[in-house]
């Protein structure tokens, strides 16, 4: 894409920052001064309140209509937040039944002991329950990123447990989501999903988007963006993507500098 794209989408998680920590200051500049270029959003399995830790709380002061182009996707877009009156505000949430977050919950842990996965030492919770997704972090949500990164560097016990679990939920979405973490969901829920709803929400089409993400390869949770025919730079960190923005934002200037 060599125009500036009208939308640009980025994942969260070793993409716009490490995993489950604040954004670099040099990011959070960028991000904003993205935002006077094009709408930006922010599309992860995590849950709002790391958006807010990582991202919003990390942001430079920024007035109410540039914070208004900023969309927020929790969950792979079973949530959806605006900012609206001084304060970001759910639209919307495509909440799991109790029955649904009780057995899901149930069968990630019953697989994870049963392959050895259950760790005894973890930093927090390992299992979430996000209202519209249940999510498995072997490691626990706060574990450092290099503990994160040692767990499975081949992907394999995530994808296992995840066939594991697929098997007792047949009436769910069992997927792969960050380092060391599966996601449960209602079917058809990925990352493809928000983004048909960022369609909706947004007014802007899909070949207007460009998707920035980390785990764009067939196994990954970005994966599915890629599939649709998305626009996607596939990164390897947070440092990749600065260097992805500064290059929209050089396009974009070159595009309003006038003609000699």
């Amino acid at each position: 894409m060599h125009s500036t794209p009208r939308l640009v989408a980025f994942d969260l998680d070793d993409t716009l920052a490490p995993s489950k920590s604040p954004m670099d200051p040099r990011m959070s500049g960028l991000l904003v001064e993205l935002l006077g270029v094009a709408e930006v959003c922010i599309i992860s399995g995590g849950q709002i309140a790391q958006f807010t830790a990582q991202v919003v709380e990390r942001l430079p002061e920024a007035d109410a209509a540039t914070l208004a182009r900023l969309h927020l996707m929790p969950t792979c877009g079973t949530q959806y937040y605006r900012h609206e009156a001084g304060d970001w505000r759910r639209q919307y949430a495509e909440e799991l039944t109790d029955d649904e977050r009780r057995r899901a919950l149930d069968a990630v842990e019953a697989a994870a002991r049963e392959l050895g996965y259950w760790e005894a030492e973890t930093w927090g919770p390992i299992l979430e329950d996000r209202g519209s997704q249940v999510t498995f972090s072997a490691l626990g949500q706060a574990a450092p990123v290099a503990a994160k990164a040692a767990w499975d560097p081949t992907n394999v016990k995530k994808n296992t447990l995840r066939d594991a679990v697929q098997l007792m939920l047949p009436d769910l979405e069992v997927r792969s989501g960050g380092s060391t973490s599966v996601d449960i969901t209602r079917r058809g829920i990925d990352k493809a999903f928000g983004m048909r709803r960022l369609v909706e929400v947004s007014g802007i089409a899909l070949d207007e988007m460009l998707f920035v993400g980390d785990r764009l390869d067939e196994d990954g949770n970005d994966y599915p963006v890629k599939a649709m025919g998305v626009a996607c730079v596939a990164v390897e960190g947070w440092e990749d993507t600065i260097d992805v923005v500064e290059g929209i934002l050089a396009r974009a200037r070159d595009a309003a500098a006038p003609v000699a």
